[in-house]
């Protein structure tokens, strides 16, 4: 089993929220301020119709298959009224 120690790269799905409606997205990245860079300068083809964004939330992960695996659940029916629910606390 290996050890993971403070500055190991992490993966991160990531939650993000427009500023300017409800609209949110779900994905996932190794460096999570460069990507959220790039959304807001409209660089991301699925969501610049969208931004600006704020994050809302992330998770880290140390791998980017399980990074790529929840991102993926996140994005099903019930991955998506677990995260609202029990990570962003939406209200319904």
């Amino acid at each position: 089993m290996r050890v993971f120690y403070l500055g190991d790269v992490m993966f991160y799905v990531y939650m993000l929220k427009s500023i300017d409606s409800e609209w949110r997205y779900t994905g996932s990245t190794n460096d999570l301020r460069e990507r959220l860079k790039k959304h807001n300068e409209g660089e991301v083809q699925s969501t610049k119709h969208f931004a600006p964004f704020k994050l809302e939330a992330y998770v880290a992960v140390n791998s980017e298959v399980k990074a790529r695996a929840l991102e993926q659940y996140f994005k099903t029916g019930s991955g998506a009224a677990i995260m609202k629910k029990r990570i962003l606390q939406v209200p319904e």
